[in-house]
């Protein structure tokens, strides 16, 4: 793509600094940076340049480089300038620049630019704000791996198992007339449950990329007086929720971010659920439901008087929300703290009164935000992990018409569907209003 307009926006943050960037693409930056310089700028050079206005009025001193296409981020002509970071110098410097023939770039113009010109794949641009906006070192160095194309690649690898089972099946349909049944091959069997088994390994991949990301959302429910609140300021380190031997205490959600060793997580105390006649508490518990219908992980605190039939709070959840149930007031029962895991989630005994057993729920939580991931972790974003579950679900219908009806026509729809669902991660297949949404949320000069 080639542009007809040249950007310009301040790229540092906002405030006073010791340095601000200016960046500035298109066609029109050869010749801003001839008149800024006073001459043709050698490539890739820093050249200390005068900014001045155009009637000769010194604006600052600072540094100019110059990316000419397509070697650039952008692929376009790149101008970067580089002063003092006073915000009025920056202003002024911005006013000149757009006088001489630049425009305010849009919030995340530079990246789209790139994305459009072939710099980077959606999921790579993607991954430039989400490494800007990382929460944490865990996901700070996945949103890296993801802007270096390693989930671009597991993607790639997929789409490409993908496109050689589509052959495999649309070669069968295009001779019909001979006697041999194609369709029945083992092969393709085959390669659709290998398909199926590694989009199911990259599925839980992006997914434990989105918690590492967004960090791990938690709510905490259970019913009243339960010990959430006094958990949450056991995990907080303070008393961010106020704690008493009176029902209901808790009316609305309160939230809390923390960091366990370089992983983000976002705990969220919700009102205790349970019937009442207080408008005031039904509303909290109204929101409570809202709270966990959105969580990563719902966490059951209960004790173990109360325990079986606090269960029941879990059962609706999706299949897709990690479970963990905490026996909680384990100095009152004289118990030790433990740990184990079961069929119906993670069971850790522990007292939020005293501490003993929170390290081991501490744990679980880094492991489950993605401390665990190990080197090759990713960053993701929700839309990716919809995007892999449609292509799960096509996979999935696939296979049935494949094995129910031989209907290779049918087969070879849904994994047509399932290519497109793929493309949309990476901006293979894409629309106008996604890319508008996407890039809307950079921040100005990314």
């Amino acid at each position: 793509m080639t542009s007809a307009d040249t950007i310009a926006a301040i790229a540092s943050a906002s405030g006073a600094a010791g340095v601000g960037v200016l960046r500035v693409s298109g066609p029109a930056v050869p010749g801003i940076a001839h008149e800024l310089l006073g001459r043709d700028p050698d490539p890739r050079h820093a050249h200390f340049a005068a900014f001045r206005e155009s009637d000769g009025e010194l604006i600052d001193r600072g540094l100019l480089l110059y990316f000419p296409a397509p070697a650039s981020y952008t692929g376009e002509h790149v101008l970067e300038l580089q002063g003092h970071g006073s915000p009025v110098l920056l202003d002024a410097l911005l006013r000149r620049i757009c006088n001489m023939g630049a425009r305010l770039a849009r919030p995340g113009e530079f990246t789209e630019r790139a994305f459009l010109n072939g710099k980077l794949d959606l999921a790579q641009a993607e991954a430039v704000a989400d490494l800007i906006a990382a929460r944490s070192q865990a996901g700070a160095r996945a949103a890296l791996r993801s802007m270096e194309g390693v989930f671009s690649y597991k993607v790639y690898e997929l789409l490409q198992s993908l496109v050689a089972l589509r052959v495999h099946i649309e070669a069968a349909i295009d001779f019909p007339e001979e006697e041999i049944d194609f369709l029945a091959d083992p092969l393709i069997t085959q390669q659709l449950d290998a398909l199926r088994v590694q989009l199911a390994a990259l599925l839980c991949e992006a997914q434990r990329g989105v918690r590492l990301n967004d960090g791990l959302r938690v709510a905490i429910i259970g019913r009243p007086n339960a010990g959430k609140s006094s958990l949450l300021n056991a995990l907080a380190g303070s008393d961010r929720a106020i704690v008493t031997d009176i029902a209901g205490t808790t009316r609305d959600v309160l939230r809390e971010q923390l960091h366990l060793d370089g992983v983000a997580l976002e705990l969220a105390d919700t009102a205790g659920l349970r019937e009442t006649d207080d408008p005031v508490e039904q509303e909290g518990v109204r929101r409570a439901r809202g709270e966990l219908a959105r969580a990563d992980m719902a966490l059951l605190v209960t004790d173990a008087d109360h325990v079986e039939f606090d269960l029941v709070l879990l059962a609706d959840l999706p299949a897709s929300v990690e479970r963990l149930v905490l026996i909680n007031k384990i100095d009152l029962e004289h118990v030790g703290a433990r740990y184990e895991t079961r069929p119906d989630g993670v069971w850790v005994w522990a007292s939020a009164k005293t501490g003993e057993g929170l390290n081991a729920l501490r744990e679980h939580l880094r492991q489950v935000a993605g401390a665990g991931s190990g080197e090759g972790a990713f960053s993701a974003r929700r839309r990716h992990v919809l995007a892999l579950e449609q292509v799960t679900v096509h996979l999935e219908q696939a296979d049935q018409v494949l094995r129910a009806t031989r209907a290779g026509e049918l087969a070879a729809e849904e994994l047509r569907q399932a290519q497109h669902a793929l493309g949309e991660i990476t901006g293979t297949y894409t629309s106008d209003d996604l890319l508008g949404a996407i890039f809307s949320s950079f921040c100005i000069g990314k």
